[in-house]
């Protein structure tokens, strides 16, 4: 059986990984949508996709981690997020998968810690300190 301790540490923990994760992608949300989108617009089209697709990003950098950092609906937020790292790893950093930058670090480590922390918050949920941990999708 877990201590008091224990559960409280992990729940404070849960909260850090969603406050780190939403409000350090949301930053790139908002940058992205100052500049209309036009870096992503510039790879779709690139690709042959249709431009408009771009504003999918602003649920993926914008609405999904308003509802990891409030801890609604935190596991589909956490999947949405994921998948939107996901395509923009393979969309604009594959040819970074299998490299090292300059300090040693992994090509895509930015992309790789929001992806991964993203998948973390779709395992685990949104934990203890969240406006909603009833439904499964918490």
């Amino acid at each position: 059986m877990k201590t008091l301790e224990e559960i409280q540490n992990k729940e404070t923990g849960l909260l850090i990984q969603r406050l780190s994760i939403g409000v350090l992608i949301i930053l790139h949300g908002i940058a992205n949508l100052r500049s209309n989108y036009s870096f992503i617009k510039s790879l779709l089209s690139g690709l042959g996709l249709p431009e408009t697709i771009a504003y999918a990003v602003f649920i993926g950098e914008i609405i999904a981690p308003v509802f990891i950092i409030i801890g609604f609906r935190a596991r589909l937020a956490g999947l949405i997020l994921g998948i939107n790292m996901l395509v923009a790893i393979l969309m604009a950093h594959t040819s970074d998968v299998f490299t090292l930058n300059q300090f040693g670090g992994w090509g895509i480590e930015l992309q790789g810690l929001y992806l991964f922390g993203a998948i973390v918050i779709f395992f685990m949920g949104a934990g203890k300190y969240a406006l909603s941990k009833s439904f499964k999708w918490d």
